[in-house]
């Protein structure tokens, strides 16, 4: 690659000034008796489609003299012969000349309005002179990286004779090669010469890559005495036609290539030229990509030799001149085949301004706003993510008529906004792995494709959902979204996703509805409630916030249907939550226990054989025993201070009938006798009252009821069921003790009232 090459591809491609919005070819090459056709660029706004255009020739003094114009106008030297044509729809407009001649060379202009304006662009046009037989000899085109063959006669007498080509350089002629097989150096790899026979006077040199130093006279030589067959080649290397890309800034172009059969092995690439520098490769398919283009740039091999560039979300600096070519190394090199292009970006564009990059949080989401052709509303949309390979692809991701590939499913929308030109695709519970480039892209107008980058930085979703619930067949589902303050003003919704996007679900006021959304902004939750879920009802559903129809940010939960169990609710026989256990209902006995105090024991025990048969109390039993712990608190807070009231009274007769019997300490209660000292009545009070303010009323009735069973079987009945029982704390003895010890006041008390003969 030699500073050389570079200096005459400058050379020949020759910087474009960008100040004009109109934009045409810089130069234009044609031959003697052809035709050629301008096409020139305007800005496609209202007022350019309906303006005058024209096309007028430069004279000395910088006046340019109108040649054609589209309001019908067109000169003497043109008549006949040239045409203008106004194409509104792409804002172009072409100049057709044919019959052309060595005076049509010179400078014009192609522009809008009138040439004093200055809306134009400077257009150069060479016509040269036919190829064809010139001083004896014979003329032979090649473009610049091509292919030539030359063909060299001669007569039979030197058939069995040296064949040579040479070139000549001033007096002399420089062997170039020769039937002997010496080849020059400056032709190596890329000259041979061929004999097509005896029978056939001729013999060729094909010269392949052809580079501008090759363009010259030739000199075939057949023999080398006096008698040698001599004739002469006038080579030409033609610059390459430089096409024309106009693009939109903020929109998308596309580089066609077409290099020929023989380049159809050979990495592809496409470079970028710049005053003083070499063309600098931006992509090729060995894998090279410019930091500057990574993202939004693609290229695409097709057969034999062709292949396409796609570069997206254009910027100002992307004007400029480019070629695109073909050799083993993936580089510009000279002698190999290349195309030139010429890339002007108007910035006059109807592409709405968008975000190039947006930003989300680990499993929050982000909204992508999508630009296309509001002539387009019926073109299917996509979009797709651009990959890191060798070539550059963007496989698709989603599109307007339900395709969602497999691992988006329930992640991933596209939401078409009819009549505004764009359309958005939201992308939730975000990963790490999201972060890259991803394309907007129609089946339509190819210049509206876009690119953003999607970029995964720190922090919390601001919306808060549980990842899945479970529903129940046939009941009801309530799924609760938590809010930040700053979405207060904001609409609020519910949508169920499916391929074909998200479906809003209605709102509460809208009417009845197997699903509907109600909002308490006071608490910052949007709730989604399913009546009477349905299996139709599971899948994703998403919680979002939206402004007109700017969408913002969602969230997704999954919801699991499933058909309830026999035993599948809690102990209170309310519906478990999604995703709980119901509660044991031995859990609840037990909390009950705690609740009611020690005076439940004496109830319990008489109902444990029954119990311990059943094996396991049922979830009524336990709902039950739930609902009377609930209502022993209420009647403990009444009887209690009535029991103090009581038991005071007790004590007070007891010590005064204790008075009468002066020195008899030893009571006879029917056929129990125990020893008591007047010292345990003293905190009788205090310690019942304590102990027994959560007592069921109804068990310490049952107790009185039964006290004189009690106080002559207590022994035998401990006996039979200790074994039942499981093993009593100290506290638990201690209740048990002192209830048998009131019983026994309290017959005491009757006792004392009957008079002292009875003792």
């Amino acid at each position: 690659m030699s500073l050389l090459f570079f200096a005459c591809l400058l050379a020949v491609f020759p910087v474009v000034s960008m100040k004009s919005p109109i934009f045409g070819p810089q130069e234009v090459s044609s031959v003697e008796g052809s035709s050629v056709s301008i096409k020139c660029y305007y800005p496609a706004t209202s007022v350019n489609r309906h303006t005058r255009k024209y096309w007028c020739r430069q004279g000395a003094r910088g006046r340019c003299t109108t040649l054609i114009s589209s309001e019908g106008y067109i000169s003497k030297d043109y008549e006949g012969r040239a045409n203008l044509t106004n194409f509104p729809e792409s804002g172009t407009f072409v100049t057709n000349i044919s019959h052309l001649t060595r005076n049509d060379s010179g400078l014009y202009k192609c522009g809008l309005g009138i040439s004093s304006r200055g809306l134009s662009f400077d257009v150069s046009l060479e016509v040269s002179q036919v190829p064809g037989q010139i001083n004896g000899g014979h003329v032979y085109t090649a473009d610049l990286g091509r292919t030539v063959t030359i063909n060299c006669p001669f007569k039979a007498v030197n058939s069995e004779k040296r064949k040579s080509l040479c070139k000549k350089t001033g007096q002399d002629c420089m062997l170039v090669i020769d039937s002997t097989g010496y080849v020059s150096p400056s032709y190596s790899n890329r000259v041979r010469l061929s004999i097509q026979g005896t029978s056939q006077l001729v013999f060729s040199v094909v010269i392949n890559r052809i580079q501008l130093s090759d363009a010259g006279m030739y000199v075939c030589q057949a023999g080398d005495d006096a008698s040698a067959d001599k004739s002469n080649a006038d080579l030409q290397v033609l610059k390459p036609e430089t096409e024309l890309i106009y693009g939109d800034l903020r929109g998308s172009v596309t580089f066609d290539c077409a290099l020929g059969p023989e380049t159809a092995k050979e990495a592809k690439f496409l470079c970028r030229l710049k005053n003083g520098e070499a063309c600098n490769v931006i992509i090729n398919t060995l894998g090279k990509k410019a930091k500057d283009f990574e993202g939004r740039i693609l290229l695409t091999p097709k057969d034999n030799g062709f292949f396409s560039v796609h570069v997206t979300s254009l910027r100002k600096e992307d004007a400029g001149l480019y070629l695109c070519g073909a050799n083993s190394d993936g580089e510009p090199q000279e002698g190999w085949p290349t195309q030139a292009w010429q890339l002007f970006v108007n910035e006059e564009t109807a592409i709405p301004p968008s975000r190039s990059v947006v930003k989300g949080v680990v499993g929050s989401s982000v909204a992508v706003s999508c630009a296309y052709n509001p002539k387009e509303t019926d073109s299917l949309k996509y979009w797709c993510r651009w990959e890191e390979t060798e070539n550059g692809r963007c496989p698709q991701l989603v599109q307007s008529e339900g395709l969602v590939k497999e691992n988006y499913e329930g992640r991933l929308a596209l939401y078409e906004e009819p009549g505004n030109g764009t359309y958005t695709v939201i992308l939730n519970q975000l990963t790490p792995q999201d972060a890259g480039f991803y394309w907007c892209l129609t089946n339509g107008d190819t210049r509206w494709r876009s690119m953003v980058e999607l970029k995964i930085v720190e922090g919390e979703p601001s919306l808060k959902v549980p990842k899945s619930v479970k529903a129940w067949l046939g009941e009801t589902l309530k799924v609760s979204c938590h809010f930040p303050c700053k979405y207060y003003s904001y609409e609020k919704y519910w949508c169920k996703w499916s391929n074909r996007g998200c479906r809003a679900l209605p709102s509460q006021d809208e009417g009845p509805s197997q699903a509907f959304v109600n909002c308490d902004q006071k608490s910052q939750i949007v709730s989604l409630n399913l009546s009477s879920v349905t299996s139709e009802d599971e899948g994703w559903y998403w919680c979002g916030v939206k402004e007109g129809h700017q969408y913002g940010e969602t969230v997704a939960v999954y919801v699991a249907v499933e058909k309830r169990v026999k035993g599948s609710q809690d102990a209170s026989g309310v519906n478990a939550a999604p995703g709980e256990e119901a509660i044991e209902p031995r859990a609840r006995e037990t909390e009950n226990k705690v609740l009611l105090g020690p005076s439940l024991f004496a109830e319990e025990r008489a109902g444990k054989d029954t119990e311990g048969r059943a094996g396991t109390n049922s979830i009524n039993a336990s709902s039950s025993s739930a609902g009377q712990g609930g209502g022993s608190k209420a009647l403990v807070s009444t009887l209690v201070p009535l029991a103090l009231v009581l038991a005071a009274g007790a004590v007070a007769i007891g010590v005064v009938r204790a008075r009468h019997r002066k020195n008899v300490d030893r009571i006879s209660i029917r056929s129990y006798r125990t020893d008591i000292s007047m010292s345990d009545f003293e905190n009788s009070r205090d310690f019942g009252a304590h102990d027994n303010m959560g007592a069921s009323p109804d068990t310490q009735e049952t107790t009185l009821e039964r006290k004189d069973e009690f106080a002559t079987t207590t022994e035998d009945a401990m006996e039979k069921e200790e074994p039942k029982k499981a093993k009593r704390s100290s506290k638990e003895e201690a209740d048990m003790a002192y209830t048998a010890f009131l019983l026994q006041t309290n017959n005491m008390a009757a006792a004392t009232q009957d008079g002292p003969g009875e003792a």
